[in-house]
Formats: C-alpha cells, structure tokens, sequence
C-alpha cells in the first residue's frame, strides 16, 4: 500500500500565487499531496500554475482570480470558494507588495493599497477560516511576512510596519493555536529573487548589492517545513538570521540610522 502523504485530504488556498515565493510554496503544498486553491489577480498566470501542479503531482488545482487588495475581496473569495464545494484547510497568505521609498512624494494610494493587502486582506482571510482550522483540529495559517518586520524601515517606512505587524499577529495566534492541532508559522525571507524588487523598487538600493538574494524556491521550503513543524518563525538565511536578532540590541537612532542608509539609492 502507497504511503499517503501528509495533505491528503486536505486543501490549502495560496494567496498571491502566479509568481515568485507563492508558486513555489503552491508547488511544496501540492508535492505533499494537498488540493489547491490559487489566487491572484492574473488569471492566465494562475491557470499555467494551477495546469503544471495537478498533472506534476496528481493534485486538484483550483483557480480564483481577483483583487484582494479590494475591500471586501476576502469575503467574496470565501463566497466563490464556498459556491464550488470546496474547503479551506490551510491558509497561505502570501500576496502582498512593497514600495521603496519615502513617504514625501509618494502615492497616496500606493501607500494605503499596501495596508489594504498586506495588513487588511491577511486578516480578513484568517478571520474566516480561524474558527472552522480549530473546530476541525488540522490545518493552520502560513503568513509570508519579512526581516524588515523586525525593525521600522525609513525610506519604506509603510512595508516595514505592515510586516511587523504580520509578524505580531501571526506569533499571537501562534500562541492561541496551542493544544490545538492548528499550526502557525510566520516565513520572514530577506532578499529573495522575484519579481516583488521590481516592483518595490529596491533593486536600486544599497541593500541589493548587499549578498546574493535567495531562490523563491528555497524560501519556500524552508517555509513549507516550519509550517509542518509548527515552527513560530522561520527566517531565513543564516545571515539573515543573525542581523533580524540582533537588532534589539542596536541602539534605536543606530538601527533607524543603519535601515536609512542601506533603504537609499546606490
């Protein structure tokens, strides 16, 4: 007899998930034997994901293609997900965005859109499928935070406090889910390749010539296998490690000095 994987039967719903980290965190799901459902707002991206997983790995893939950076996107996720029979076991929230940067000059919009997704929609989403994770005693949330949740971030100043945020919400619930069988982990990656530079801008600044990024794929492994361990945080990189923990440790004025310099044009 075959041995059966750890997510069968289950189904985890990968927000974010047409490019970078969260198709390689879809594709870890998906080896381990989970269904899929995928969203983002590509929905061409999301179908040439969803196709490759289930023929790879002989998984459902399911897609949904929307804006969670909407108000009220949450909701109606969870209402097309609930329309087609389906269930949310794990919940990936991946999807989120940066803009390098001071706050003079920037986009209004930019700015709050950031919250609205990174902050907002996160919540919306746990909110939903928290009570039915406990009820049923399996499951969990796997949040995609940031290093620079653990420190503020002048020059991104809005990024840094909406992961910091991610970070705090997510090692609360970490706690909550105790005893539970529900896992929490937060996967806070430094510089990874992806398209999210590109779109954040930072590859302009000091702190990309600062080491060599990491593979999305290699990310979300090690996401992947904090989330099954029910490991509270997962940083990754040894380096990486090292200058999040330390930190607390720097004088304030040093720490806002140093994030300054290295969040500045090269």
């Amino acid at each position: 007899m075959a041995r059966k994987k750890p997510g069968e039967g289950q189904t985890a719903l990968v927000t974010g998930a047409s490019m970078g980290i969260g198709v390689d965190l879809a594709e870890c799901f998906a080896k381990d034997g989970y269904d899929l459902i995928l969203t983002a707002r590509s929905e061409a991206a999301l179908n040439e994901v969803a196709d490759r997983l289930a023929q790879k790995y002989k998984v459902k893939a399911a897609t949904i293609a929307l804006d969670l950076g909407q108000h009220g996107a949450g909701h109606r996720l969870a209402d097309q997900i609930k329309s087609r029979g389906l269930a949310v076991d794990v919940l990936v929230n991946n999807a989120g965005y940066g803009i390098a940067g001071g706050l003079d000059g920037s986009d209004e919009a930019g700015q709050l859109g950031m919250i609205d997704l990174n902050v907002r929609a996160l919540v919306e989403l746990t909110h939903i499928y928290w009570p039915a994770m406990l009820a049923n005693k399996r499951g969990g949330v796997l949040n995609v935070a940031s290093t620079a949740a653990f420190q503020p971030g002048p020059l991104m100043a809005v990024y840094y406090a909406s992961k910091a945020f991610v970070l705090s919400f997510s090692e609360a619930l970490w706690r909550e889910a105790q005893g539970t069988g529900v896992h929490v982990s937060c996967l806070c990656p430094g510089p990874t390749v992806s398209k999210f530079r590109e779109r954040a801008g930072t590859g302009k600044t000091k702190l990309s010539r600062m080491g060599t990024p990491m593979s999305s794929a290699s990310v979300a492994d090690m996401g992947y296998g904090a989330f099954q361990k029910n490991q509270r945080v997962m940083i990754t990189g040894t380096r990486n490690r090292i200058l999040a923990r330390l930190g607390p440790f720097l004088p304030r004025k040093a720490l806002l000095n140093t994030v300054y310099d290295i969040q500045s044009p090269a």
